[in-house]
């Protein structure tokens, strides 16, 4: 049998020690990420009755799974829709309306846009990573590439005056990405939620108020 590596032994070490992991449990949540949400939608109150979500890389579903109690819980008479993709499979969440296929091929796209119906989103969320190789130099155009489809989603299907909250990573092509956002929207500001691990070069960008108009 192979032994572990002791960085995957490390991993699950922390990972179960994980204060969020064990909150996430016995929360009945698919994943710790949702505290990272919830920090940051609460923060800036980033919820209204009624919106439309469109969360990209959903798969666990921790993300959907919040946004969608949340949702209900302010408005239970019109809850809003939630609308999840991801290139993984995700067992269904009741009113979240799944896709399962890779955002980087147009026919997902396509279908993405067939099931929103012409209807304009109130928030865009993007936890999409992809798949570690270790190397810098390849992970982080990957991540960047990721990134930008999901600018150009916003840019087709948010409406003027809403929201997009991406998961970015430091490294090259960041400072340029966030001007592209600063062009886009009124107000850009990067944030790094308390169970985003402090050694993960992860943080989240969220820009605010699209303008109509990119500068």
């Amino acid at each position: 049998m192979a032994t572990r590596s002791k960085s995957s032994q490390r991993w699950l070490k922390e990972h179960f020690s994980d204060p969020y992991v064990k909150k996430a449990q016995a929360e009945g949540l698919r994943s710790r990420a949702a505290y990272k949400l919830e920090e940051l939608v609460e923060r800036d109150r980033l919820l209204k009755p009624g919106m439309v979500v469109v969360d990209l890389g959903a798969a666990p579903g921790g993300w959907s799974q919040w946004v969608r109690q949340a949702l209900g819980s302010i408005d239970q008479a019109n809850p809003g829709r939630v609308v999840a993709l991801d290139i993984l499979e995700m067992p269904p969440l009741a009113g979240v309306e799944f896709l399962h296929g890779d955002f980087r091929e147009d026919d997902v796209l396509s279908r993405l846009e067939a099931t929103l119906g012409g209807v304009e989103v109130d928030l865009v969320l993007s936890d999409m990573a992809p798949n570690k190789s270790g190397v810098d130099a390849v992970d982080l155009p990957r991540a960047m590439h990721l990134a930008e489809l999901a600018m150009d989603f916003a840019d087709h299907h948010l409406r003027t005056g809403g929201t997009l909250l991406i998961k970015l990573f430091q490294g090259v092509g960041f400072d340029e990405y966030v001007r592209e956002l600063r062009r886009r929207y009124a107000k850009v500001v990067i944030r790094k939620p308390a169970a985003s691990r402090k050694r993960s070069p992860e943080v989240y960008a969220l820009a605010q108020g699209r303008l109509a108009q990119i500068k």
